[in-house]
């Protein structure tokens, strides 16, 4: 557990240095003015963690020890950010047009790598942390990433300021590149048993056929995965709320750095505590909580009065994206047997992809058609929706002593405390 989450920590510093939302946007900004490309960053590491997960699920499931597989594949997602830095440092050689080419090449190549690491390494986990601590697990984790890289981020600032174009973005990759080799030092010394009992030895047909069934005969788990899709949306509206803010309130730039201070500073105290509360209450009653709170932020903003209103909303972001992603990361893993846990973490991702790629696009078409108001409210209404399908759709796998089993496909979809 602590190896892993030093490995967490350094991860998250070294993407505060190389951040999908600031540095690097900033970096491709200096090749090109184009918006669209620069709106694309974010969305295509979100995408590439996502999509691939289903697609290595079958390897995954094949492997009695998964650690040499995280470690092999996590290579592709740590290595390009030397690559950004080779790149920064021959702009003015290769010229901006091709360098533009070379960095999103190499972001489409980090976002797959982290994909095709995601399902081994998650497996990896749910086997390791026994599934009462989990939720702890991945809150500190979560906490101790958004710590270091608040301070990396700052750093980043820093050198940017202080040292010419393309040296200072050169230095700030190099620095990411380092941390991520730090990260995986600690990585490499998780310690994990081989169990035969984890690994499953039936053919790739066979496989695809009992994960089709999965969703077939898995009523939860279905149930889960529209809730997941509905909470995506029900989380649309957060990026808008800055610049709604700036838009229709005046916000200065000090306001907004302190809303997005309490915004940070709101998930590293949550990720923890949620994560906590879980393990000895419940995911499922915890993400409900989350998405009740990403309702309110939404409604909240609004009909805020006043600019003063914000510091509110996002603080229920915040709740609301520890929610989504730390403690639904932890209730992914309550599902299925052990050599099923691929298998699960693929649709778990795999199937929400397309939602997380059409979300903002919805919000932004609404905000450009009917405004930022009628934005909110939608996002309000899928979130809303979500926490209501989880209350009475979704059995808690914590609590059920029996959770479905797929029949005839010689599956039992017991609970992970197998491991």
């Amino acid at each position: 557990m602590l190896v892993n989450i030093l490995d967490g920590c350094f991860f998250g510093s070294a993407l505060g240095f190389a951040s999908f939302v600031t540095t690097i946007p900033l970096f491709v900004a200096t090749m090109t003015n184009s918006a669209l490309l620069i709106g694309l960053i974010p969305a295509i590491h979100t995408l590439g963690w996502q999509l691939p997960q289903l697609a290595t699920a079958y390897s995954v499931s094949r492997q009695s020890i998964y650690r040499p597989m995280v470690l092999r594949l996590t290579v592709l997602e740590r290595l390009p950010f030397l690559f950004l830095a080779v790149i920064a440092w021959f702009v003015p050689v290769i010229g901006p047009q091709m360098a533009l080419m070379l960095t999103f090449l190499v972001l489409i190549l980090q976002g797959l790598g982290a994909g095709f690491t995601a399902t081994p390494w998650q497996s990896m986990i749910g086997k390791i942390i026994p599934s009462n601590i989990r939720g702890s697990f991945y809150g500190l984790q979560a906490a101790g990433a958004n710590l270091l890289a608040s301070f990396s981020a700052i750093l980043a600032g820093i050198i940017l300021t202080r040292m010419d174009t393309p040296q200072n973005f050169t230095l700030i990759f190099l620095f990411a590149c380092i941390f991520m080799i730090i990260s995986y030092i600690f990585l490499a010394l998780t310690r994990e048993k081989a169990h035969q009992e984890t690994a499953s030895t039936i053919t790739k047909e066979e496989f695809w056929r009992n994960t089709r069934s999965i969703l077939r005969q898995n009523r939860d788990f279905r149930w889960f995965l529209i809730t997941r899709i509905l909470g995506t949306f029900g989380m649309m509206a957060f990026a808008f709320y800055t610049v709604y803010a700036v838009n229709y309130y005046g916000v200065s730039e000090v306001l907004i750095g302190l809303m997005t201070g309490v915004y940070m500073g709101t998930q590293i105290i949550a990720n923890p505590v949620m994560g906590w509360i879980g393990d000895h209450w419940s995911h499922r009653g915890i993400m409900i909580i989350g998405m009740v709170s990403a309702a309110g932020s939404a409604l909240i903003a609004m009909w805020a009065p006043s600019a003063n209103w914000f510091f509110l909303v996002f603080i229920l972001a915040g709740i609301g994206n520890v929610a989504f992603w730390t403690v639904g990361l932890a209730m992914v893993l309550l599902f299925g047997g052990p050599s099923e846990k691929p298998s699960y973490i693929g649709l778990a991702n795999t199937l929400v992809a397309p939602a997380t790629i059409l979300a903002p696009l919805l919000a932004g078409l609404i905000v450009d058609t009917k405004g930022y108001p009628a934005a909110f409210l939608t996002s309000a209404i899928g979130a809303v929706i979500s926490a209501f399908a989880l209350a009475i759709l979704v059995k808690d796998p914590q609590r059920a002593a029996n959770p479905s089993a797929i029949q005839g496909t010689g599956s039992s979809h017991q609970n992970s405390d197998e491991f």
